[in-house]
């Protein structure tokens, strides 16, 4: 996997004549969310579900077909998980026995099957020579999401990374995404999230930027009854978006 030799390296001089097509201007900034945006992570995130009902001794009741539910949290495989296997469906404390259970199983065999999606390093290699500033922000503990990244490769390639637990409050509050920005050394109002859920164009919309939704993520080509300001239908032509939407 790709190696970065330190945070927040970015080509010498990118933003030296921002008059040049395609160049970042000052404070330009592009902010990703993690699970299925930029990796598809959800294999790894229903075994660790899984594990969780072999411990109660059950049969896996998850799939790859509920990628989506993967996507929605922990929370919302083990719901879907009790359900399915015609049990009630725990809340409250008996279901938050089980959350921590499934993070440390998650924590264990955090990248055995996830990957990033094809061309995301090229383009955020092409979005740092240009001059732009990365970061990601996401609903993911902040400890498994710096795991992760750096499991795949590509921790270094950011500016910064916040979490769901780095402050009180998470995505879609605007106040996550502001900070990724300000830790990442650009400006609010010249950035825009990269997304693939509903939750990221709320996000998007509570900041007053530009959202993008993937339609490589958990919703496919569904993603676009969302509206997004535009639609990633692939990574390589990412850079040039990013030129258009912040020019």
């Amino acid at each position: 996997m790709l190696q970065n030799d330190a945070p927040g390296n970015s080509a010498p001089n990118a933003q030296q004549d921002a008059t040049v097509p395609g160049m970042a201007r000052p404070g330009d900034c592009v902010v990703f969310d993690l699970d299925g945006t930029l990796a598809d992570t959800s294999a790894d995130l229903l075994a660790a579900a899984n594990a969780c009902f072999i411990e109660m001794g059950e049969e896996p009741p998850l799939d790859a077909g509920d990628s989506l539910t993967a996507f929605h949290g922990g929370r919302a495989m083990l719901r879907l998980g009790f359900s399915r296997l015609g049990r009630e469906v725990p809340e409250g404390a008996d279901l938050e026995r089980w959350y921590p259970e499934l993070l440390r199983h998650y924590r264990a065999a955090i990248a055995v099957h996830s990957r990033l999606y094809p061309g995301a390093v090229d383009a955020i290699l092409a979005l740092k020579s240009r001059g732009y500033r990365v970061a990601v922000c996401t609903n993911k503990p902040a400890a498994l999401a710096e795991d992760l990244l750096r499991e795949l490769g590509v921790r270094g390639l950011f500016d910064a990374m916040v979490g769901a637990d780095t402050l009180p409050v998470r995505k879609p509050d605007p106040a996550p995404y502001l900070l990724a920005v300000r830790q990442a050394g650009g400006d609010a109002a010249r950035s825009l999230l990269i997304g693939d859920t509903e939750t990221d164009l709320l996000t998007s919309r509570a900041v007053g930027v530009a959202s993008v939704l993937v339609t490589f993520g958990p919703e496919g080509e569904g993603i676009a009854r969302l509206q997004p300001d535009a639609l990633l239908h692939s990574y390589p032509v990412l850079p040039d978006l990013v030129a258009q939407l912040l020019a």
